[in-house]
């Protein structure tokens, strides 16, 4: 059994890390850290879990062996490293850090500790993608060439993630997990990429809507747009092949049941199935793909086998290092209008 600490405890921390963690055989949630004395009472009240105020003082409780950091992008790196020095194994929320140069020192470090180090991307888990994969893979669309996903939505940044300092931007959010699936998705090195950011309407530093193109080496052009600022929404997936096309509307419903306290319950609403126009013996044919089914718990059931069982990390640092590779190339792009080469 791995006994586990939690740093943060706003929504992250609650209703991801602490609810997911619970969920995993051979995972048992032990302590929650926060600053905020009344998030501190309600973690101990829900949980029945020790305190602390800082990582630094869940540190010496020998019984943790993983550390969980659901905290503020800007300090992922300083926190892992800590951690990690002090000889726990981490789980960083996503984005894993600021920047590539962070992402290198922190694997580093793992590498020295032989400390495990993963990143949580659960959307590796999205229902949506592993059906774009499942499409691909099984050649209904031909050699994809053009990769489109979005999130679109009308509302604010919260809190820290208003605060390009803190947070990144938009990038760094929702936009971290659609680069990674595009590093899964893409038998290829990413080359170069061009993205522009756009701010018009709410409080705080961020985007209001950004949209890049990745151009990997095989020819793939893969298109990433968030948006805070979008009444109405495209498609989730859109994707071209040599063979046929894709597109699947709808976000993954796992989080609102989450929420609920019941992610096996999860529903996808049958009007998001993707829809395929392929050719099939030199015949157009049209269909819908039933959604593949996806599973966030896998992420920290991975976690557990991995340290408790010695199976392979399904999630490892050395790939979402080339996602802040991306990320810092998008990041350069946004403020020079050019593109800049990986």
């Amino acid at each position: 059994m791995i006994h586990v600490g939690i740093v943060g405890y706003g929504f992250s921390g609650r209703s991801f890390h602490a609810y997911l963690v619970s969920l995993a055989h051979g995972l048992k949630l032990t302590a929650i850290a926060t600053r905020d004395p009344d998030r501190g009472a309600q973690a101990a009240q829900e949980w029945a879990v020790d305190t602390y105020a800082t990582l630094t003082e869940m540190l010496q409780d020998d019984r943790i062996q993983l550390i969980v950091l659901a905290t503020p992008h800007h300090i992922h790196a300083s926190q892992a490293i800590e951690a990690m020095e002090a000889g726990k194994h981490v789980v960083v929320d996503k984005v894993m850090c600021m920047n590539a140069a962070e992402a290198k020192r922190m694997i580093a470090v793992s590498k020295r500790k032989k400390a495990l180090l993963s990143v949580f991307h659960n959307r590796r888990w999205d229902g949506g993608y592993l059906t774009v994969k499942k499409a691909i893979d099984n050649g209904l669309l031909g050699d994809p060439f053009l990769i489109e996903t979005t999130v679109h939505r009308y509302r604010a940044s919260r809190g820290w993630r208003a605060d390009k300092t803190e947070s990144g931007g938009l990038l760094y959010d929702w936009g971290a997990h659609l680069i990674d699936q595009a590093v899964q998705l893409i038998p290829s090195d990413p080359i170069s990429v061009f993205c522009r950011g756009h701010k018009y309407i709410w409080p705080g530093d961020i985007e209001d809507h950004v949209h890049c193109i990745i151009q990997f080496k095989n020819g793939v052009q893969y298109t990433v747009e968030v948006s805070n600022i979008a009444h109405i929404s495209k498609p989730h997936w859109y994707v071209l092949g040599t063979k046929g096309a894709l597109l699947k509307e709808g976000l993954d419903p796992q989080e609102q049941w989450m929420k609920e306290g019941n992610i096996d319950g999860a529903l996808e609403d049958p009007a998001h199935r993707a829809q395929i126009i392929t050719e099939i013996d030199g015949l157009r044919t049209e269909m819908k793909l039933d959604t593949v089914p996806g599973h966030w718990k896998s992420f920290y059931q991975n976690i557990a086998d991995v340290l408790n069982h010695g199976e392979d990390l399904a999630i490892e640092p050395e790939k979402v290092h080339t996602v802040m590779k991306i990320l810092d190339a998008a990041t350069d792009s946004q403020e020079t209008g050019e593109v800049v080469t990986i």
